[in-house]
């Protein structure tokens, strides 16, 4: 029994803004790979070249934010549901795992070019990674206002914001060998950008396996909500409960509720809307199934482990 009322207490961003703006950041991504790649060969810079890397991860992640932005707006059916809400979660997920990936491949090849440093053509990695600052800096600008309400759009947000200063770093580097010729600034501007990375990276790729494994988001005291339920009159204890995040918005409570009387099914109701009440304002938990029972024989603890 029990049921499940929604409190969603913030507005949504339009789903149809977001995904037009990750499509041109996606094509500006794209046009500045494929310049800096070419760049980087030509001139010899391996900051471009890892800059050039860094925005192709971009490439991807944006593409993979926007699949999942796509699919968690499809509607759940029989088999799925709850349709394809943790897409996102996943998208998440896979960003921050190949992120911290490529800057390990990085850290690689600059400790290897740090040893023997090469001339760079530094006019061409200039003008190059001014390119990447204006692309880069006009996506953070579109991503902006979504970044704050959801994990998808600030990975893609995160993403585009680092290479932003990646590319700015790529600038004073190429201005720097340019004007005094210090070409070991190159492999250290790599090292540099692939250490942000792995710090960036590793950051998201937790927050996201906390949600893929369903552990209590870490705002909520399962011992605090069993406690404001208990104040309620008529309730004895409450017992095997789960709390757990199914994507950024919907946090669910299931529990069961052991009553001092056998009461009627309409006082329940009543009883049911004081706790959504209690625990949505208390605790932001916007989903609650109870399972109400009277001299029940099963185990009464908090926690049950099956």
């Amino acid at each position: 029994m029990g049921h499940a009322h929604d409190h969603h207490g913030h507005a949504h961003s339009h789903p149809k803004v977001e995904g037009k703006n990750l499509v041109i950041s996606i094509f500006l991504n794209i046009l500045i790979t494929v310049s800096q790649v070419i760049g980087g060969v030509i001139s010899g810079s391996l900051s471009l070249l890892s800059d050039a890397l860094h925005n192709f991860s971009d490439v991807l992640s944006l593409i993979i934010s926007y699949i999942a932005n796509v699919l968690s707006k499809k509607k759940a059916s029989a088999n799925k549901t709850f349709g394809y809400k943790r897409a996102e979660i996943i998208a998440a997920f896979v960003n921050s795992a190949a992120l911290i990936v490529v800057a390990i491949i990085l850290v690689k090849e600059a400790i290897e070019r740090f040893m023997a440093p090469e001339p760079v053509e530094s006019n061409l990695v200039i003008w190059l990674s001014l390119l990447g600052i204006a692309a880069n800096g006009f996506s953070v600008f579109l991503l902006k206002k979504d970044a704050d309400s959801n994990m998808n759009m600030k990975s893609a947000y995160l993403h585009l914001l680092t290479d932003m200063m990646a590319s700015v770093a790529v600038l004073i580097g190429g201005l720097l060998m340019k004007f005094y010729q210090l070409y070991w600034v190159d492999p250290a501007l790599t090292f540099a950008i692939a250490i942000y990375l792995i710090y960036m990276g590793y950051d998201l790729l937790k927050d996201s396996t906390r949600v893929l494994m369903l552990f209590t988001p870490n705002t909520i005291q399962v011992q605090q909500i069993v406690s404001t339920i208990c104040k309620i009159d008529n309730i004895k204890n409450v017992h095997h409960v789960h709390v757990w995040q199914l994507n950024e918005d919907e946090v669910h409570l299931e529990a069961h509720i052991d009553f001092t009387s056998d009461i009627r099914i309409s006082e329940f109701d009543e009883i049911l809307e004081q706790i959504e009440e209690e625990v949505y304002h208390k605790h932001g938990i916007n989903h609650v199934n109870i399972q109400p029972e009277f001299g029940k024989c099963d185990s009464k603890k908090i926690i049950v482990q099956d």
